[in-house]
Order: structure tokens, then sequence, then C-alpha cells
């Protein structure tokens, strides 16, 4: 199937709905301050008063009482959070059997440079692999799929995300040369910082793409129903 612009009038009807995006924001905030700011600031602050063994021993402890909590105050435990949870318990155990923060850090640090091979890779090969992370959360018609210019759009993305996960790779190794203490903190803080402002940049460089496209509309905020009395 060829991939070319369509005319206008065959996109004239096509309305893409966002939905309400605040809670998805509010939920996005709380899985990353619960899997990454918090733990990664309770490992600093253990290893500034009582070493780097008990912090790693306090990241498990964390790990456990997050997934306690949002057993007992929700129905369902997001599957994210129990994923992410759970990679970093694995993460924090092998740096624990080790005894090396570095361990600790590195992990994080190689699947960034993954993941910046895997994004970039697919943008370079034309199947970016934000189109199909799109679909997960908002429904493109088959049309918009085929589109050269919305494809282009996502081939862009995927190379502004693959771009970010090098700085972040770049960086934290860089901060490492200040020491263990300055890694742990960068990984928890400015890693932290330039995934949001990341994954802003990425949305606003999409949602700006795909405005300029005539005949499609982008409308956020949940529709209402309404029913006959």
């Amino acid at each position: 199937m060829s991939s070319r612009p369509l005319p206008t009038n065959s996109l004239a009807e096509h309305v893409i709905e966002l939905g309400d995006l605040r809670p998805t924001l509010m939920r996005g905030l709380r899985l990353l301050l619960e899997t990454a700011v918090v733990p990664t600031l309770l490992l600093y602050a253990c290893m500034l008063t009582i070493g780097a063994i008990p912090g790693m021993v306090a990241v498990l402890g964390w790990c456990v009482f997050t997934v306690a909590v949002r057993m007992a105050t929700v129905r369902r435990v997001p599957g994210t959070l129990l994923l992410v949870l759970t990679m970093l318990a694995a993460r924090t155990g092998i740096s624990l059997a080790l005894s090396s923060v570095y361990v600790f850090l590195l992990q994080p640090i190689a699947g960034s440079v993954l993941m910046a091979v895997l994004f970039i890779g697919s943008a370079l090969v034309g199947r970016p692999i934000t189109m199909r992370l799109a679909q997960d959360f908002v429904h493109l018609p088959e049309r918009l799929v085929v589109d050269e210019r919305v494809r282009r759009m996502f081939v862009q993305v995927s190379l502004l995300w693959g771009l970010s996960r090098l700085l972040d790779a770049g960086m934290s190794l860089g901060v490492l040369h200040f020491g263990i203490t300055a890694g742990v903190f960068s990984r928890g803080v400015f890693s932290g910082l330039l995934t949001a402002l990341s994954i802003g940049v990425c949305a606003y460089f999409g949602w700006t793409r795909l405005h300029r496209i005539e005949g499609v509309t982008l409308r956020f905020g949940a529709r209402k129903l309404v029913t006959c009395p």
C-alpha cells in the first residue's frame, strides 16, 4: 500500500479524539515519582547517612510498600506500575547481590542506549515505533496511518525521542565522573526531568505537525453522550 498525501476532501471528517489529558498526566507524574524520583532520592539519602547497601535494601522496601499501598487503596494495581517496579526491584536485587551501586546506575544507562537504538533504527527504516505506540492511546484512521505526512511526523518524533535517550545516557555517564553520589542524584532527578521534558517536546511537535494537515481535527476532552429521556 502506497503512502502518499491524501486529498483534502478524503480527510475532511477525520476527528482524532485525544480524551481528557489531565488524568493521564497526573497518572504519569505519580508513576514517575513512585518508580524513579522517590526510590533514587531514598538511595541518595541513605548513601549520605548509613551507606549504599542499606540504601538498596530501602529501595526494595519502597517497591513492596508502594504495591501494598496501591492494593489497599485501589481495586486494580496498574500493570505499568507493576512492570516498572518489578524491573526496579530486579535491578536493585542484582546490584545488592553484587554489592555495587555502579551496577544499579549502569543498567538504566544501558537501557537508554538500547531504547535510542530501537527508536532511531525504526525511524531510519521508515517503520517508527512511535506510530504503533500512539495507536495504543488514540484511534488513527487507516487513511491517516498510510499518509506520508503523518508517517513523516512519527519518524521525526522517533528520532527526537531516540536522541533524548542518547542525551540521557551521555548525561548520566558524564555525571558519574563527579562521583557515585552525584550519579545517583542525577539519575533520580535530572534524568526524570529530561524524560518529562522530552515527552512534552515530542507531544508538542506531533501536535503541531498533525494540526497543519488540512481536514484533520484534534479534539481534547471526553465526548459527552446525550441520552433521550
